[in-house]
């Protein structure tokens, strides 16, 4: 059953996203705002910066929120849902405590937060929850409203996510010749993080192997592959796999690298592959150069047939879900006690992430959350 198209108590919606540069002189000041204080060189931020460079210097993350941006507002309009949305970014303009700064001003006093990640981890969920702290602190400290600020729980087994994904690597497979189309094999992609950073994602209780971030892969590709071997009616064999690494060889980090694996594939004799960019909501630059550029290059010295399926942008199918979410989330504020809705084996999130939930290596203060600093405010 839907939710009913009420938002209260929320007046606002927020978009909170990690952000990209915009022109060639953003790119090295955006990865400096990537990585501040961990002491990487300029030199090795320049060498970054060139996959930035091959595309003019734009992430297409920017593009790609304010087309998610317009579709959300589109969407809740028509659905007859009455809430204002914004957008504030992590790592570039716009800055999340300017818009929560324009947002105050505005009257909003009750936020609600979608982030876009779609798993647990440091860097895709509590890390946000971190920024959403430094915004209430900054508007603290300039004696503006605190509003109450609450984010969506992670949704990477929405099925408005699952079964979008699902016809892109459909339609991935109608794009594999003919002849290897049966026997293709399917990687599912999601970025690389540090095994310490895997082993504390979600809350305490799921801590270590690869925690709840590696979990939530695999519930989320185990129900593509199913998903994909009933509409086919072929089953593949399938992979969780990584990409994007990032740091010092002497730290471990999640394997196997897609590349390493399309080797291993060809090895293995497989005749194709599809990569499933599964831990990305859109085409951010991790997607065009790690997946179409490099990984379609090495598939192709090694003359493995591949394609790349899509990822949910903004699909209305994908919009329409975090409309449900937000919908859902409000009834819940309500004391309605709506359904979650969710597939795969794990069900739903929590909706509050516990104290301790995807620990960083430096405990800051983190909002949204049961260890929030300010839920006398919220």
């Amino acid at each position: 059953m839907a939710h009913p198209p009420d938002p209260t108590p929320y007046d606002a919606l927020l978009l909170l996203s990690f952000g990209g540069p915009e022109g060639p002189d953003d790119v090295v000041p955006f990865l400096e705002n990537v990585t501040r204080g961990r002491g990487i060189p300029r030199e090795r931020l320049e060498e970054v910066g060139s996959h930035y460079f091959r595309f003019g210097g734009v992430s297409p993350i920017n593009e790609q929120n304010r087309h998610l941006l317009a579709a959300l507002r589109e969407d809740l309009a028509d659905n007859g849902v009455d809430l204002p949305v914004y957008w504030g970014n992590r790592n570039w303009a716009p800055y999340v405590t300017d818009t929560f700064r324009e947002m105050v001003n505005d009257g909003r006093r009750r936020i609600l937060t979608v982030t876009t990640s779609a798993y647990s981890s440091y860097s895709g969920c509590r890390q946000y929850r971190e920024d959403l702290a430094e915004a209430l602190a900054a508007l603290e400290k300039e004696e503006l409203p605190l509003p109450r600020v609450d984010k969506l729980r992670v949704y990477y087994n929405h099925p408005g996510f699952l079964q979008t994904m699902t016809e892109g690597v459909l339609d991935a497979l109608d794009r594999l010749p003919a002849e290897v189309r049966a026997g293709a094999h399917l990687a599912f992609c999601t970025h690389s993080i540090p095994l310490t950073a895997a082993d504390a994602s979600g809350p305490p209780g799921q801590h270590g192997d690869g925690g709840a971030y590696v979990a939530q892969h695999l519930d989320a590709a185990g129900y593509i592959a199913g998903a994909v071997a009933a509409a086919t009616g072929t089953e593949r064999p399938w992979e969780l796999v990584y990409q994007s690494r990032s740091g010092a060889p002497h730290i471990p980090w999640l394997e196997p690298d897609i590349c390493d694996h399309l080797r291993a594939l060809h090895e293995r004799g497989a005749p194709a592959v599809v990569m499933i960019p599964i831990g990305f909501v859109s085409d951010h630059m991790e997607v065009l150069y790690d997946l179409d550029t490099e990984a379609l290059a090495v598939a192709g010295e090694l003359g493995l047939p591949a394609t790349r399926s899509a990822t949910v942008g903004s699909d209305p199918r994908f919009v329409a879900a975090l409309r449900d979410l937000v919908l859902e989330r409000a009834a819940t504020e309500r004391g309605e006690g709506p359904r979650h809705c969710a597939v795969g084996t794990r069900g739903a999130s929590h909706d509050v992430c516990p104290a301790g939930c995807c620990a960083g290596r430096i405990p800051k203060p983190a909002a949204a959350g049961a260890d929030s600093p300010y839920a006398t405010q919220e």
